[in-house]
């Protein structure tokens, strides 16, 4: 077996896979398109299973010390009254870690520091991707080729190498909805650490920091390429009415600060999530939408998975067979479980069914939503050591 890995995209699924690399002993090069680092980007949670997967790639400790835990909020709607409460004791005590918020700026540097100095090459966009050898993968990035033993794939929802290792695949689509974030510019009064807010076809959340200040986003149901003038006084104007402290919040944050995204997800599985010498991890394999906060967890699963496949089969052929076998069945479910909790959020929109959504959710008891939860965080990491 080779030892030199070429990861495609330096996100967080990327940087963590090249971590994992690194540790079990492969010299490992990212490429990454952009140019400047400027880690844009709002906050994110990260749930039980993602600070493992962390905790496997050494830095854990790090992450947890730049995060704030979730252990009060809840669910609510629009004029305050709350579907569902939030207990994090409860749940760090059943899965041994809280749900945490950090920056992704943040969390982005900590996963390049974690690496060698120079296994980073930015400006560099793979255009293409071609096996040159029964035991070698070429990528083109511009005027330079790279030769590896093994492609890494973490080039995002959009990914070209996705692309190209299956042309006849539909792609990801638009889930219905666009979301607006951002992080406000300064610290705010919050009585809870994490909320959520569901009303007709949108949602509006915060996740507390550790600084004081806090991550919003609104998620409405829109078509795709629906953009704003104004996207901050847009909000003021749909959400002026709801509760406290979400007027609060959009006060609290620059109008340069908003970023727009459509949402998309791949609704149409792939048949694998490896060809050749190449893998596909996170966004380029699952992207899926938010409405479990599972997206990067899931990615620093398949990051630490195929490190440890690596590092215990005797050959990257038979090890890409055991990460496609391992992590393709969960990452796919979990893709459709938020897909599924997507249609029964804040993307309802009929007044009937928001009223019966709504009366289900404050009868059913807080220990089986535990047990929900528990399904996607309650994951233990395979070895690295």
């Amino acid at each position: 077996m080779g030892n030199k890995a070429l990861v495609v995209g330096g996100g967080i699924g990327g940087l963590a896979a090249a971590i994992g690399l690194h540790r079990i002993g492969w010299n490992v090069t990212v490429v990454e398109r952009t140019s400047v680092l400027a880690d844009t980007g709002a906050g994110i949670s990260l749930a039980a299973n993602g600070l493992r997967a962390l905790d496997e790639l050494g830095v854990g400790g790090a992450v947890r010390n730049a995060s704030r835990g979730q252990y009060t909020g809840g669910t609510r709607t629009p004029r305050g009254g709350w579907l569902a409460r939030m207990d994090g004791w409860t749940l760090e005590k059943a899965v041994g870690a809280p749900i945490v918020g950090i920056p992704r700026s943040t969390l982005h540097r900590l996963l390049r520091e974690a690496l060698p100095a120079g296994s980073l090459v930015i400006g560099s966009e793979a255009h293409t991707v071609e096996q040159s050898g029964p035991d070698t993968v070429r990528v083109g990035c511009g005027t330079t080729v790279w030769e590896a033993d093994l492609v890494v794939a973490a080039d995002g929802i959009g990914s070209k190498i996705r692309g190209r290792l299956f042309p006849d695949h539909p792609g990801p689509v638009h889930s219905g909805s666009t979301v607006l974030r951002a992080i406000t510019e300064h610290a705010v009064d919050l009585r809870t650490d994490f909320e959520l807010t569901w009303g007709q076809g949108s949602e509006f959340g915060h996740i507390a920091l550790l600084d004081g200040k806090a991550e919003w986003h609104a998620v409405l149901s829109l078509p795709a390429g629906t953009r704003f003038d104004d996207p901050l006084a847009e909000l003021r104007r749909r959400f002026h009415t709801w509760h406290d402290p979400i007027p609060a919040l959009l006060d609290a944050t620059r109008a340069q600060a908003v970023l727009h995204h459509d949402v998309s997800e791949l609704r149409t599985p792939l048949p694998s999530y490896t060809a050749g010498r190449t893998a596909l991890l996170g966004d380029a394999a699952h992207p899926m939408t938010p409405n479990l906060g599972q997206g990067a967890c899931q990615a620093l699963e398949d990051a630490v998975t195929l490190a440890a496949a690596l590092s215990a089969e005797p050959t990257v052929e038979t090890a890409l067979a055991r990460y496609d076998a391992e992590r393709r069945p969960r990452g796919q479910d979990v893709t459709q479980a938020a897909r599924q909790a997507g249609r029964m959020g804040g993307g309802l929109s009929h007044p009937l069914a928001v009223t019966m959504r709504n009366t289900a959710m404050r009868l059913t008891p807080s220990r089986v939503a535990t047990r929900m939860i528990l399904r996607h965080h309650a994951w233990e990491p395979p070895s690295l050591n």
